[in-house]
């Protein structure tokens, strides 16, 4: 069956789709207490965790932990897999390896979104390509030894000049040639990317292993125009089995009522 969770960080981040960020204790009970399922990480670097709490408190909480969050080491630091600074490469690299240590903790995957980074301007698209490729197989053939999935976010042309669509994403996917790389289907950025949000999803059945809420604004299910209703019904035609991350806006105002209302929104859902 699927499952409801959300978006928490460690830290104060750049990135605004958060609804709770900094004090990772609090915001794990509040999620609890709300009746979320799960609470999907976003972490910037492990080492700046005690991890050994992070794995009590999730426990105590009686919550599961979908997938790491790594958009940090992007946004904040400048890592990336298609950088054409070799080291920064290596950096990335390095880093998503720890994530995928602090990932096996939890039996999570490891997102692989932000951090695949931009193509720069004076940079042949195929190279860039090839050195993500590259970047990717050395994680996953990492994350193998740990049990660990990766999963691939398509992100809106915005954010990321490559990789902007299920397929595109399927297709790269097939070119890194592993076995444990999935797709992350994100409705924010489907509505802007996705012909039909609904066929797209039916297409890439066989590669979805994470789902990211959020309406066609970024704020909540409920306040922009997505139909959430047949978007969970085709997960459920294409029998998903895992969870539905709610990735919004703090909005419309403060982040415990918006979190408290997203909980509504997918119950009402009927996630399940």
């Amino acid at each position: 069956m699927m499952k409801k969770s959300i978006v928490v960080s460690n830290a104060s981040t750049i990135f605004s789709a958060l609804d709770f960020k900094i004090n990772l204790e609090e915001n794990i009970e509040k999620i609890a207490s709300l009746g979320f399922d799960g609470a999907e990480l976003h972490v910037g670097n492990p080492k700046d965790l005690n991890v050994e709490n992070v794995i009590k408190i999730i426990k105590e909480n009686n919550l599961e932990v979908p997938t790491i969050g790594t958009g940090q080491a992007y946004t904040e630091e400048g890592l990336s897999f298609s950088d054409s600074n070799e080291i920064v490469r290596k950096m990335a690299v390095k880093r998503i390896k720890n994530q995928i240590i602090f990932a096996s903790h939890f039996n999570s995957q490891v997102t692989i979104g932000s951090i695949m980074g931009k193509i720069e301007e004076d940079v042949n698209k195929i190279d860039a390509e090839e050195w993500a490729i590259d970047c990717l197989r050395k994680c996953t053939e990492f994350a193998k030894e740990y049990g660990v999935r990766l999963t691939l976010e398509p992100l809106n042309r915005y954010e990321r000049n490559f990789i902007n669509t299920l397929n595109e994403g399927i297709e790269f996917i097939k070119r890194v040639r592993v076995s444990n790389l999935g797709l992350l289907a994100d409705t924010f950025h489907m509505n802007i990317e996705e012909i039909s949000i609904c066929d797209s999803i039916i297409q890439a059945k066989d590669y979805i292993t994470h789902v990211h809420f959020a309406d066609s604004n970024r704020w909540t299910p409920g306040y922009g125009h997505l139909d959430f209703a047949k978007i969970v019904q085709t997960l459920k035609k294409i029998g998903y089995q895992g969870h539905v991350s709610a990735e919004a806006l703090p909005l419309p105002d403060s982040d415990n009522n918006c979190a408290r209302l997203t909980i509504e929104a997918l119950n009402k859902l009927n996630i399940s």
